[in-house]
């Protein structure tokens, strides 16, 4: 699995997460650099649901202009734990979006496999988000249908060694945390984590 820290301007941190062979996911809410690191794209929906604001389409059209060309992977606009709403909201970006770097899809709280399976595909894979519970009770879920698709998977959020198993074990392909970004001391128990585990995994 591919792991990916929150994007950080601290040395100490950029150069444990380098030396750990680990990604970065820049928020189009934050400081668009990547460091010189690998990096993905996250759309800002995160940020925009903690503070209580609507998605920010100008920061989003900002951040895909300046990074998408070389982005491992860009997530779709959603809404966090908005279901269908946040769905109708992915696929109507997504005309606008294909072909600039592969999509991620987060698919939310309600969402069904049938309600995504005929858009999945080398252009467009899966970001599990959501809730916390139902993120990991439906994570085996998708997993199952992004190796029915031949998708990536990715798991948002997961800042303990208990999550990156249940990623592990759903086959994800990569996933996503702040722990490693803000406490450094974290980052060999996760990568030691995802390093085992990664056997259970696709990558």
């Amino acid at each position: 699995m591919t792991p990916y820290a929150s994007r950080t301007g601290t040395r100490r941190n950029l150069d444990a997460l380098r030396a750990a062979g680990w990604h970065l996911l820049v928020s189009a809410r934050g400081v668009l650099r990547h460091e010189g690191l690998p990096y993905a794209l996250d759309n800002g929906a995160w940020t925009a649901f903690q503070r209580g604001e609507p998605f920010d389409v100008k920061a989003f059209e900002k951040a895909v202009s300046w990074g998408a060309h070389a982005a491992d992977w860009l997530v779709l606009p959603d809404i966090v734990a908005g279901g269908l709403k946040s769905l109708k909201m992915s696929m109507q970006w997504a005309p606008r979006l294909i072909g600039l770097c592969p999509l991620l899809l987060a698919v939310q709280d309600g969402i069904k496999p049938d309600d995504v399976r005929s858009v999945l595909g080398s252009d467009i894979g899966l970001a599990v988000g959501g809730s916390t519970e139902w993120k990991e009770s439906s994570c085996k879920m998708w997993g199952h249908l992004a190796r029915e698709t031949g998708c990536h998977l990715h798991v948002l959020r997961v800042n303990t060694a208990r999550r990156i198993a249940i990623c592990a074990h759903a086959g994800a392909d990569s996933f996503d945390g702040t722990s490693a970004t803000r406490f450094v001391k974290t980052l060999r128990p996760l990568d030691n984590a995802r390093r085992q585990l990664s056997m259970f995994g696709r990558g």
